[in-house]
């Protein structure tokens, strides 16, 4: 069965694309993840913070010894030296775009996770020019500051992204949050900047508060498939809306979800908790299991699926989605008050 699907302009065998997680932060992984049978993969995130922090202990060093001997340069730590001899997080970063493009023949994407603009520009033209076909931009920024506007907090997305865009030809993504006060909205001013793609939605990684020990401890939690119900709200709100593909992530554990996030509308499928969670080879086990899903209703062509189930053009969305809601609260009532809840 023909999976083939078009994502930023790519061609991919099949709609699931690995999204970024530990399972693409080695040449090996990446290598694993392609034999699987994924259709394209997104490498780990490179973060700001990261490159920051290296940016300033070097330069630190540096400062430390500037009034030694300039002839002296086997004096200074290694971690002062050029890049060549002992590679920083950018160039780690970069060799692993160059290698894994040069390896595997599915869509190598390259990700930026950061918050504040300027700099990005840079490292996009480098992921670019070490051979990504494609540049996921993953806008990690949570407004601790009450006072912060929200519309500063949206300009500051489609500041980036016009800054990456400006700078670089391949395509370009945006992860999006879902917390923003219409996420519509955001995702129509994102398409208009020239986004490529929208990836919906990134999960926030919340610190928690231990009780018993008394401290705070940052929060990873593998998404579950009850998770995907927003995301796949929004994704049939949006298809046919925006020009920029569509990519749907969060609570893809079985065919199922796969399957439907496509009628929803999306245009691509994006995994990592299932795969961390069950390893590479269950991403084989999710195509297989779509193409079953596929013969079992007899649908031969993914075009047929795709946004089969989106809210149908010229709907009032707002009102769709009440009814939605008011069905669902109903529901719910009929099925717990029949087992004596009040």
């Amino acid at each position: 069965m023909d999976l083939t699907t078009r994502y930023l302009g790519l061609t991919l065998r099949n709609p699931l694309v690995a999204s970024a997680s530990p399972l693409s932060v080695t040449l090996d992984r990446v290598v694993a993840l392609a034999d699987s049978g994924v259709g394209a993969i997104v490498l780990y995130s490179l973060f700001e913070e990261e490159v920051n922090r290296e940016e300033l202990r070097d330069l630190a060093i540096v400062e430390m010894h500037e009034h030694a001997f300039g002839e002296a340069m086997s004096y200074l730590p290694t971690s002062a030296r050029p890049m060549q001899q002992e590679p920083t997080a950018v160039l780690r970063y970069l060799r692993l775009i160059e290698r894994a493009a040069g390896t595997v023949d599915v869509p190598v994407i390259a990700s930026l996770n950061g918050s504040t603009e300027g700099g990005w520009t840079g490292l996009a033209r480098s992921m670019q020019d070490a051979g990504a076909a494609a540049i996921e931009l993953n806008v990690y920024f949570v407004p601790g500051d009450p006072h912060t506007p929200g519309r500063l907090v949206e300009d500051r997305h489609v500041e980036i992204l016009r800054e990456v865009k400006a700078n670089v030809t391949v395509p370009v993504a945006v992860k999006l949050s879902p917390h923003f006060s219409s996420p519509g909205e955001m995702a129509l001013r994102l398409d208009e900047a020239g986004a490529d793609g929208l990836v919906l939605f990134n999960r926030f990684l919340h610190p928690d508060v231990d009780a018993e020990r008394m401290v705070v401890e940052p929060g990873v939690v593998l998404s579950r498939p009850e998770e995907a119900r927003l995301p796949r709200s929004w994704i049939a709100i949006l298809h046919g809306q925006v020009r920029a593909s569509l990519a749907a992530t969060t609570g893809v554990e079985r065919a199922e979800d796969v399957a439907a996030y496509l009628l929803a509308g999306a245009d691509v499928v994006m995994t990592a908790s299932a795969l961390l969670r069950h390893g590479v080879q269950h991403a084989g086990a999710l195509v297989r299991g779509l193409e079953e899903w596929l013969a079992r209703k007899e649908i031969t062509s993914l075009d047929e699926v795709r946004g089969r189930l989106a809210v149908p053009a010229g709907t009032d969305a707002t009102a769709y989605e009440r009814a939605g809601y008011v069905a669902a609260l109903q529901r719910g009532r009929d099925t717990y008050s029949s087992l004596g809840i009040r």
